[in-house]
Order: C-alpha cells, then sequence, then structure tokens
C-alpha cells in the first residue's frame, strides 16, 4: 500500500501578491529612524532603492564606479539591469548623494570596481538579495508597519508610484522602472485599482 505523502504549499500562511509601495509618511520614518541610530549603509542604501528604483538583484550589485565619477557622486547614473539586459538611467537626489558619500567614507571604498555594498561573508562579494529583503523587512518595522506585507519591490514601486500619481504619465514611469512593455507597467503599478479607488473617493454619496 502507497504512502500518500503530503506537501504543504510554499505560501502557507504566507501573504503573496504585490507588495505595497511606502507613503512619503513611512519614507521619512524610516529615514528619521536610521540617522537616529547612525546606520550610515542602511541610509545610503534605502535613499539608493527610492531613487534608483531599481530590483533588488541590481541594487546590491551595485559597485562604487557606477555612481561615482573620481570622488564626485553623480547626479544621474545608469546601469544594465540583469534581468531585461537593457539600460536604465536614474537621478540621485542630494539627501542620496550625502548618504552615499557617507557611507563611501566610513567603509573606506576607494576602488572604483568595489561593490557598493560588500558582504560580510567571504564567499559573496556584495550583500545578497535575501539579505537585502531581510533588512527592508527591518526599515518597514521601524516604521511601525506591518513588515510581513513590504518587500523589496515596495522600494522599486515607491518613487515609481509617487511619480504616476504627480503625472499620470506612463511612458515616463516605463522608461524609470526600465520595462520593455507598456502593460508591465501598468500591472506593476496596479494603475487600474488606485484609479478606481481615488475616483470613488472623490465621488460624494
Amino acid at each position: 500500500m502507497e504512502t500518500i505523502q503530503k506537501h504543504e504549499a510554499w505560501n502557507k500562511g504566507k501573504l503573496v501578491g504585490q507588495k505595497p509601495p511606502l507613503k512619503p509618511k513611512d519614507i521619512w520614518a524610516i529615514r528619521i529612524h536610521l540617522q537616529n541610530v547612525h546606520a550610515v549603509r542602511d541610509l545610503a542604501m534605502f535613499n539608493l532603492a527610492i531613487d534608483s528604483k531599481l530590483r533588488g538583484c541590481d541594487l546590491v550589485s551595485l559597485r562604487v564606479r557606477d555612481i561615482c565619477h573620481g570622488a564626485q557622486i553623480l547626479s544621474r547614473a545608469m546601469v544594465i539591469q540583469r534581468k531585461t539586459q537593457r539600460p536604465v538611467q536614474f537621478e540621485l537626489t542630494e539627501p542620496t548623494r550625502s548618504a552615499v558619500a557617507a557611507w563611501i567614507e566610513k567603509a573606506h571604498l576607494r576602488g572604483g570596481d568595489q561593490y557598493l555594498f560588500p558582504s560580510r561573508v567571504k564567499c559573496s562579494p556584495h550583500i545578497s538579495t535575501r539579505q537585502y529583503a531581510r533588512i527592508v523587512h527591518h526599515w518597514a518595522a521601524a516604521a511601525g508597519l506591518d513588515s510581513s506585507i513590504y518587500g523589496t519591490h515596495s522600494m522599486r514601486r515607491t518613487k515609481a508610484t509617487l511619480i504616476y500619481k504627480r503625472t499620470k504619465n506612463l511612458r515616463v514611469v516605463q522608461l524609470l522602472l526600465g520595462h520593455t512593455k507598456l502593460e508591465s507597467t501598468v500591472r506593476y503599478l496596479g494603475i487600474e485599482v488606485d484609479d478606481a479607488l481615488e475616483i470613488s473617493e472623490q465621488t460624494e454619496i
């Protein structure tokens, strides 16, 4: 008689689906927390994640040369995405440049080929995407959020969502995210749902 083994679903007890973006108040709560605890690396990583809108795999593999020219932090950078092999540009705001400069100084990252966020584990040259995901959960918890519903894609979606709400320009957001198809941007932002909620909130009953 055969014994039937029952395997639990991988997502049992877990929340799955799109990770929500951070709200402006959450961004400032996390920044203030990181500044108060003098988390120089995390502040640089957080600001850079928001500004760059990069996937986790691209963020953790950034090298110093990607955002620096000599000793100067670039105001605009461009990297090749691992998933699509297509270039994507992003702007580094002044707070991000200051945070990154402070981290480079503290970590003594002088060589252009050095990874911006090196790992303490010998077998890995830079922090892993899994470690980055754990860090994001800590950031969300520090802001008083339910960390189980936020992830690395929350970081990627945050500024893109804010830009779309401000401009309603899908093409711009598509370019900033490095999507090859406009449909991908629509699905990624969940625009139909967001717009429906916005309209319903403006409708008086």
